[in-house]
């Protein structure tokens, strides 16, 4: 280890400024860079439409996901200040407009007083400017005041001051970014999971309308739900029979806090209740949950000893939250959260406001409503007899010396030798067919084996008396050791880390899904303190002749070493005579696989690149982003700047221009007199440009940046028209073998084809295929192994997939097979 300077001094301090801070720790604004944190950039950009929407100043936000993995964030609201700003102005030394200092200044906005914003989700000022700072590239386009203006930044840094690009008939923001490859680990985004969050947002804030829209794919959604969260309910329910018709509704107002409650029973066995704070989804709930609980409780209390529906025993809260689905909207001036995650509320005046509120609407209902009050309160009783029941069957457990006493362990658990907690692993494993492996292949030191037979009870559909029952459910708990439900204590655990390993099949995908409910259900403190994990086997084993095999986890790995072997010895001609291989030709691979995407996301549009690289500027050789229509005249522009020239140019010699961006959701009505004709023929009043953006050209151009250094343009992706002389253009030499491209576009196809030959890949289906070695070298040592940290939202994602999928209800299980059917790959017949 380096030894530190033990000469402390001023010099080894160093000041970062907000962009530096925010590129070197990343983690500190957004999470982290992984996946979860990509999809964070785009929830902060929509906090500031949402926010616009709960001041009732937006009706309307679109997210587009752009061909190129780039997020384009539309509203309708009053779009963002961009006069200059004194004070920023004044600490610069220079002109600052209020659009850049909400763009690239950290600690700077709106919702810190009162002012532009009665309630937000956004506290920190630090929202959008991360994004900013994480991006590529962004842009923002500001509609305000009848005219457009627009900035754009590469990596945090403006490109450019704040430009009028022309007029508009529309109001709002328009933020398009691209996040950064050097900072995230992917910057691939996920359409479900956006979605999942926008229909979220679209429930808690009642008639706001919300699209999104997936250009990569051609999906889109669209959201608009009038009756809010009663709508969400409803939704949460849709798998399930319910208890009462109606959802019950509750909404009030007091000392600025506004609360809405919205809540129904199903015939389930579990409590699903959602709570949200300024439209953040306080997942460790607060005070306003606790305020629910208590008058919930209180109230049917008080209905069942005066209706004598309660006996022996008397139902708990926990009895009366049984199949109750619910949602908790609060909108707070001042919240107070615990950290910066949000996840829990601490305002203590809240839970008094909700208690107070959901009482006296709950005790209203019940006697107006007494068919539903006693259904209601009849099954508390119910679930109070389970509860009695499974009480029973955990003291006989304990009388046996079992799980939740700590005492002896199950027969078929093959347990480590270490004591040391934190080391030890337990891997849940899929039927005796992979326990033998497994058994084999483990570090008996610290590696403990329980093989599961069969798929386990449904903790999401089963009572917990029946789930104590089962067989496989107490082997789990009696080798984990640290209890079930609100007897849990994780530090009686036994292992440091819980591992699922099932197959890759579907079978395999059941059984993790299963268990996954289960730990959401019944321990729900192992899952948050980070103790469950996923094993990932290899998808691929790949060997070569008498070579140890090697192990591939994914298609896209797969895809990767395909072209790293195929590249081996590999030389490539061109009739042109020039000659690449070595590096040069590693190079010119890679970007020409990391081309494919954006040209097929090209013609998709139905743009041909023969046709379009003819617009190619000859100065820089980058092909046109921008598509304008005025009138019957089509133009094309490399970038920003010459688009915003252009529409300069036409409104000082033919009158105000209406710019209408990419074609957004925000649509207006007609101008007075129709569409315009040509250019000349139109009248001030009715000259609309409309302006369409493709986004993947810019991939493409940077790209062909890179061909063009090696000697290549964009006619070499080009096949060309036959002449009769069949001469190839491109070579590609591999040892003896040969084989002829008509255009470069081909070649790393042609690559990962010669990198296949000579290898037997086999693709596994179930860790059953594998012996221990393979087991050990892939999925057991954890020098090699890849595992998967299960979180909270992973474990309450598999618990809502069991809703929907093994509900009561047969419509919602037929609408996801329908949307997903097409999505199904190495289907199991």
């Amino acid at each position: 280890m380096a030894q530190a300077n033990s000469e402390y001094g001023q010099e080894d301090l160093e000041h970062l400024s907000d962009l530096e801070h925010v590129r070197e720790r990343p983690s500190m604004y957004i999470g982290d860079t992984t996946g979860r944190g990509l999809h964070h950039l785009v929830y902060e950009v929509v906090d500031n439409s949402i926010d616009e929407a709960m001041a009732s100043y937006a009706t309307e936000v679109k997210v587009t996901i752009n061909p190129d993995d780039s997020i384009t964030v539309e509203d309708d609201g009053r779009g963002i200040p961009v006069e200059k700003h004194e004070q920023l102005s004044e600490q610069m030394g220079r002109d600052v407009s209020t659009l850049e200092g909400v763009m690239t200044v950290l600690k700077f906005g709106g919702k810190f007083s009162k002012g532009a914003y009665q309630t937000s989700g956004g506290l920190h000022g630090v929202g959008v400017t991360v994004v900013n700072f994480l991006s590529e590239f962004a842009e923002v386009e500001v509609c305000r005041e009848g005219a457009v203006h627009h900035q754009e930044y590469e990596r945090g840094i403006p490109k450019g001051p704040v430009r009028r690009a022309g007029s508009s008939d529309k109001r709002g923001t328009k933020t398009t970014f691209k996040p950064d490859p050097q900072i995230f680990q992917t910057t691939k985004y996920s359409y479900s999971t956006l979605l999942k969050r926008l229909q979220e947002l679209a429930f808690l804030n009642r008639g706001v309308r919300i699209t999104i829209g997936d250009a990569r794919t051609g999906d889109s959604e669209t959201f608009c739900y009038e009756d809010g969260i009663r709508e969400f309910v409803k939704h949460l329910n849709r798998a399930s029979e319910t208890v009462h018709p109606e959802v019950m509704y509750a909404a009030g107002e007091q000392d600025g806090v506004e609360i809405e409650v919205a809540i129904q029973y199903s015939g389930e066995y579990t409590e699903n209740v959602h709570t949200y704070v300024n439209n953040i989804n306080t997942t460790e709930g607060g005070t306003h949950l606790s305020g629910f609980r208590a008058a919930l409780t209180r109230t049917l209390n008080n209905y069942g000893k005066k209706e004598n529906i309660f006996k022996d025993p008397t139902p708990t809260g926990e009895d009366f939250r049984e199949g109750l689905t619910a949602v908790i909207s609060c909108r707070v001036p001042h919240p107070q959260f615990e950290g910066q995650t949000k996840t829990k509320l601490g305002n203590s005046e809240v839970e008094g406001i909700v208690n107070t509120l959901v009482g006296e609407y709950l005790q209203k209902y019940f006697e107006e409503n007494p068919r539903t009050a006693k259904a209601i309160a009849k099954k508390g009783l119910v679930a109070a007899e389970a509860r009695e029941s499974a009480r029973k069957a955990r003291q006989l457990i304990r009388e046996r010396k079992g799980a939740l006493g700590g005492g002896s362990l199950p027969g078929k658990l093959r347990d480590c030798s270490s004591k040391e907690v934190d080391k030890c692993e337990l891997y849940l494993v899929e039927g005796d067919s992979a326990g033998g492996p497994a058994e084999g292949g483990r570090r008996r030191e610290f590696q403990a084996i329980l093989p599961l037979r069969g798929k386990i009870i449904n903790a999401y559909k089963s009572r917990e008396d029946k789930v104590l029952a089962n067989e496989e459910i107490r082997s789990m708990i009696a080798a984990i050791g640290a209890g079930i439900g609100a007897e849990q204590d994780v530090t009686k655990r036994r292992y440091g880390r819980v591992v699922i390993m099932t197959d890759a099949d579907v079978d395999g995908s059941h059984i993790r899904t299963l268990l996954l409910t289960f730990f959401y259900r019944q321990m729900y403190d192992l899952v948050a303190k980070g103790h469950v994990y996923v094993a990932q086997p290899p998808l691929f084993r790949v060997r070569k002749g008498k070579q140890p095999a090697r192990y591939v986890q994914t298609e896209e790995e797969m895809r990767g070493q395909l072209l790293e072997l195929g590249l081996g010895e590999s030389l490539l001609e061109s009739s042109e005579g020039i000659s690449i291989e070595g590096e040069a030709m590693s190079k010119l691979v890679r970007t020409l696989a990391a081309m494919e995407e954006a040209l097929l996301q090209l013609e998709r549009r139905g743009v041909s690149l023969k046709i379009h690289a003819e617009r190619q500027d000859a100065e820089t050789g980058k092909l046109p982003v921008f598509h304008v229509f005025l009138g019957t005249a089509e133009h094309w522009f490399t970038n920003r700047a010459e688009l915003d020239e252009f529409i300069e140019q036409q409104e000082s010699s033919g009158g105000e221009l209406i710019i209408d961006m990419g074609g957004p959701v925000m649509q207006t009505e007609e101008l007075a007199g129709g569409d315009a004709g040509t250019d000349g023929a139109a009248t001030v009043e009715k000259r609309r440009v409309r302006v369409v953006e493709l986004h993947e050209v810019r991939t493409i151009n940077t790209l062909l940046g890179d061909l063009s250094a090696m000697g290549f343009e964009v006619d070499a992706l080009i096949p060309q028209e036959r002449t009769g002389e069949e001469i190839s253009r491109f070579t590609l030499r591999r040892g003896e073998n040969e084989s002829s491209l008509d255009d470069l576009r081909g070649l790393p196809a042609a690559i990962r084809a010669a990198g296949e030959r000579g290898l037997q890949i086999i693709r596994f289906k179930g860790l059953g295929e594998m012996n221990a070695e393979e087991l050990r070298d892939t999925t057991l040592d954890p020098a090699a192994r890849t595992l998967m940290r299960v979180t909270m939202e992973d474990a309450g994602a598999a618990d809502e997939l069991f809703r929907v999928l093994m509900g009561d209800q047969v419509e919602p299980r037929r609408e996801f097979i329908q949307k997903h059917a097409l999505d199904v790959k190495n289907l199991d017949v």
